[in-house]
């Protein structure tokens, strides 16, 4: 749980960014705020971004795919959204 409180003044500009991208994803301006936090400057410590990669390294018995295999599912999942008519996703 959250247990510190930080106050910030925004543009007017920045406020309605906020508030708009809270409104898209129905959450509050303020977990907008934490996640942009997070993508800025990163999550959690060099120790516990090891200790993550240990334990996925770790694992055994699911089905992993290679990467060309996950990319050819990707792109048979795009085609089969193209095909039931949901919009195409941009390119990167």
């Amino acid at each position: 749980m959250f247990s510190e409180r930080l106050q910030i003044l925004v543009s007017k500009e920045q406020r309605r960014r906020l508030e708009e991208a809270a409104r898209l994803r129905n959450a509050s301006v303020a977990s907008v705020i934490r996640d942009a936090v997070d993508a800025e400057l990163g999550r959690g410590s060099r120790q516990d971004r090891l200790g993550a990669i240990a334990a996925i390294t770790a694992m055994r018995g699911a089905p992993f795919l290679s990467p060309q295999e996950l990319e050819r599912a990707i792109e048979e999942s795009h085609g089969e959204e193209i095909e039931r008519g949901l919009p195409e996703r941009p390119s990167a």
